[in-house]
């Protein structure tokens, strides 16, 4: 069966991945018009986040450089906030506030729950006691110390020096459209990018957050990958996970030039 065409305002973000994803990306969306063929063009004459040819972002990550694949539910649904980037939020510039995180990251439910979660795998939050009164102190410590991160993107930069693929389950976000049904039409894309991860001779461990990106785990390319899954961050009990708090507490994220 041929494939349509895939649209230009889609196919014009593939270029700005990293050039050992493009005919990946490519191939993807190759697979979606094959499973789908009205899925793209109808999604390229919507509105939809992220905008501003971000829908790829996250592929900014060489292929071999991959250690982790990181898979939340879909971008955040504010146009300042989605950046194609799983969990990472564009409103969001400095973390630390005197009362405790700072009121971007706290509008951001999912990220304040994973800098909470990093705080309490680091020693400094209890798992129990992780309110306002408790984190004051700590974030002031954190404000005034020239060791600790005091931006968002630079907890994205550890990430990335880490090797993690941040993506979503969901590329995009549409308000008249439930996450589950654009996840379900990405399965594809998403499908053939585990099939190219899976043929590393070293395979990335998949970390799963919440029932949506949990589907990966239906995939024959993910089958012997290494895994982990959790509640989604939007859920308070995500701070207490021990196995999160396994994975991410020795990497130091919240530490400057974290290797």
């Amino acid at each position: 069966m041929s494939v349509q065409p895939i649209p230009p305002a889609i196919l014009d973000a593939v270029a700005r991945a990293d050039l050992s994803w493009q005919p990946i990306l490519r191939q993807g969306l190759d697979a979606v018009m094959r499973a789908e063929p009205l899925y793209l063009p109808t999604l390229a004459a919507d509105n939809y986040l992220p905008t501003e040819q971000r829908l790829f972002a996250a592929f900014a990550l060489p292929l071999d450089q991959v250690r982790y694949v990181l898979v939340g539910e879909g971008p955040y649904p504010r146009a300042e906030s989605a950046t194609g980037v799983c969990f990472m939020d564009g409103a969001v510039g400095k973390l630390w506030c005197a009362s405790g995180l700072s009121k971007p990251v706290n509008k951001a439910t999912s990220l304040r729950n994973f800098m909470k979660l990093l705080l309490v795998a680091d020693g400094q939050l209890a798992p129990d006691d992780t309110g306002g009164a408790a984190l004051a102190p700590v974030a002031a410590a954190a404000a005034a110390d020239s060791g600790s991160i005091q931006t968002l993107a630079e907890l994205q930069q550890n990430l990335t020096r880490q090797g993690f693929l941040l993506l979503n389950a969901s590329l995009v976000f549409r308000a008249h459209v439930p996450p589950v049904v654009d996840a379900r039409a990405w399965l594809p894309f998403l499908q053939t990018v585990m099939a190219a991860l899976a043929a590393r001779e070293h395979r990335p461990t998949l970390v799963l957050w919440g029932k949506i990106a949990e589907q990966l785990q239906k995939l024959p390319e993910t089958k012997n990958f290494p895994q982990l899954s959790s509640e989604h961050p939007y859920n308070l009990s995500f701070i207490q996970h021990a196995g999160m708090q396994a994975l991410f507490g020795p990497m130091q994220l919240l530490r400057t030039a974290a290797q």
